[in-house]
């Protein structure tokens, strides 16, 4: 049965997460710690392993599918982002020896509740904001390396904040930036699993039971989610984007509230 839960919460948060950009490990991390079967750093582990299997199925689809990527400048950001995510996670472990485990959780809730707030206001509200078409390579590497170090610090891969960024800093529409936010999670997540099994081994995969489980789900909603995204329209894509957000906030404000209370 808690097979069948976890390969579930795989499949339903990688498709979303291929679909609208969201990567799927922004709706993993604050399921996992509500479930609490796991500590932050192995909940860390299996959704960067769920997000980077789902990103690297689903760019392949989108390949095939012969949608128009911004190759110069997602990989500027995805190279940026590797060093952004090795930061992110060299922080994230002196934080876990040095804290308490419910802190660190905390800590994470808390910053996610408050950007998922500013991505939600901002994606509502963009023809109020300027927005910008940086082709500088300097520039997109050091978005980038913001991107993957807050991503890897939360755990999360990236997914809102990449799609809010690239619609920010290169004029990109939800659609556009959705699919060219998992280029960007591929180069993020790699570099933290590397930073991840130099530090502890593989042996670290051994009690990570469900993982097989999750890494398929993100086999099938990474296919699933790229269909979804060829197939609707960019104002069904918004629509899904911002619930899952509304959702987000609601569950991560929770799960600060449980580990304070």
């Amino acid at each position: 049965m808690n097979s069948i839960i976890y390969l579930t919460i795989a499949v339903l948060a990688t498709t979303i997460g291929a679909m609208a950009g969201l990567g799927g490990g922004v709706i993993i991390k604050p399921i996992l710690d509500f479930l609490g079967d796991y500590d932050v750093a192995t909940i860390s582990v299996l959704s960067s392993m769920t997000v980077f299997t789902m990103a690297v199925v689903s760019i392949i689809k989108q390949v095939r599918y012969k949608f128009k990527l911004e190759i110069r400048k997602t990989v500027l950001l995805g190279l940026g982002s590797i060093l952004g995510g090795l930061i992110g996670e060299k922080l994230l472990s002196l934080i876990i020896s040095k804290i308490n485990s419910d802190v660190v959780t905390i800590t994470q809730n808390s910053i996610l509740a408050f950007l998922l707030i500013f991505i939600f206001y901002y994606m509502n509200n963009k023809n109020k904001f300027k927005s910008y078409r940086i082709e500088n390579s300097f520039i997109c590497m050091s978005i980038g390396v913001f991107m993957g170090a807050v991503s890897s610090f939360l755990s999360i891969g990236g997914g809102p904040i990449n799609v809010c960024m690239l619609t920010i800093f290169f004029s990109m529409n939800t659609k556009e930036a959705a699919v060219n936010s998992i280029i960007t999670i591929i180069f993020s997540q790699l570099s933290k699993l590397v930073s991840i099994f130099s530090q502890d081994g593989l042996s670290i995969l051994v009690s990570m039971e469900v993982l097989p489980l999750m890494m398929i789900g993100g086999v099938l909603g990474g296919i699933i989610g790229s269909r979804f995204n060829k197939n609707f329209s960019e104002k069904a894509i918004e629509r899904v984007f911002n619930m899952v957000l509304i959702l987000l906030v609601v569950l991560n404000i929770y799960n600060i509230l449980e580990k304070v209370i």
